[in-house]
């Protein structure tokens, strides 16, 4: 704050210089001097109202930049036309580049994946076109080698009509992405095989019933029960039925690949999805393919486990999914019923036929 004496000095010359001495008591007079401490305690007043706004902002400033720091928020900004950044520490961080060190745009798009990258200049070439903004999530590669995804928004300002400015936020969000593909894995995965579960396959099933007019070709629905499970299960115990259930779904996608859709949908069953088949035949030898692959023992800790397979098959003919997974289990009971180890296609003339053999497998 000022020296009295010399706020008194300063005060005198701006009031003689500023040709305020006519409308002022005469110089020396006890109006005057009052009119100068008047005059001195207002800008004091105003030097407090000063020093509080400044400490006030210097304090939201620090709970900004720790609140940045905690949610890993940071703030970045672009000139325009010239694309000179600036950025918070966060940001820089976010990169793992040393914070305050220069930094060119086009090396830092680098950093992004290619789908994000490409995704970048189409929502900003948009946003500055409409004189907008936009927000997406973003893959980048940091210096380090380190893979992480940001939330980045972006508002476009202008001069003028003019853009000259864009700006906005940048927040790692590595830990959600992670916690979100997981909770999308638990959903639609099955967790001890890795296979899809019951219901990502009913969603697949039903795609292929949707999109059966669309197809040329056959497609297929097969049902794959594990002969010999149970005694397994009930004289080994939990832990070797569990790895006889990894072993099929190992097996099950080596013999399928990239031929059919397969899937665990519950216990000792799964389901694989064929499509486009040239003939039966076809779906016959793939039918077969499984039946001898799951066929082989299985090693658990030097002790040999048999299991078989059986599998029922249904033609995906426009019918509704439930229609089309009654026909396949209907067959299934019919290989069952054939003495297990083998394949049937759904005939109607099963239906009357059928008995419950999987019981006993």
């Amino acid at each position: 704050m000022s020296h009295p004496s010399r706020t008194r000095n300063a005060l005198r010359k701006i009031l003689r210089f500023g040709g305020f001495a006519s409308r002022l008591p005469s110089l020396g007079s006890r109006g005057y001097l009052e009119t100068i401490d008047h005059l001195e305690r207002q800008l004091q007043e105003r030097d407090a109202l000063i020093s509080s706004q400044a400490a006030a902002l210097a304090h939201s400033r620090k709970i900004f930049d720790r609140a940045s720091v905690s949610a890993q928020i940071g703030v970045w900004e672009c000139s325009l036309p010239d694309e000179t950044l600036h950025w918070t520490d966060v940001v820089y961080d976010l990169f793992d580049l040393p914070r305050g060190s220069v930094i060119d745009r086009s090396e830092i798009v680098e950093c992004y994946s290619p789908e994000s990258a490409r995704e970048l200049k189409l929502r900003r070439d948009r946003a500055i076109e409409e004189r907008s903004g936009f927000t997406m999530d973003a893959e980048i590669i940091t210096r380090n080698g380190n893979r992480k995804w940001i939330r980045l928004t972006a508002s476009v300002e202008c001069e003028d009509d003019v853009p000259v400015r864009i700006f906005g936020m940048k927040q790692d969000i590595t830990e959600e992405k992670i916690m979100l593909d997981r909770t999308r894995y638990l959903a639609e995965f099955d967790l001890m095989t890795g296979l899809a579960n019951r219901s990502q396959f009913l969603t697949r099933l039903s795609s292929f019933c949707d999109h059966h007019g669309e197809r040329k070709s056959l497609a297929a629905l097969l049902l794959v029960d594990l002969d010999g499970f149970k005694a397994v299960n009930d004289s080994m115990g939990h832990a070797a039925g569990d790895e006889c259930l990894k072993e099929a779904a190992s097996r099950l996608r080596s013999v399928c690949g990239d031929g059919a859709f397969v899937a665990r949908i519950g216990g000792d069953e799964f389901a694989a999805l064929m499509g486009p088949c040239t003939d039966r035949g076809t779906i016959a030898e793939m039918a077969r393919d499984i039946i001898g692959s799951l066929s082989r023992p299985v090693d658990y800790y030097g002790r040999t486990l048999t299991l078989g397979a059986s599998v029922g098959i249904a033609i995906i003919d426009g019918s509704v999914p439930s229609e089309l997974s009654r026909r396949a289990d209907t067959a299934l009971y019919a290989a069952k019923g054939a003495g297990r180890g083998t394949f049937r296609f759904y005939k109607p003339e099963q239906e009357p036929a059928m008995t419950n053999p999987r019981d006993a497998a």
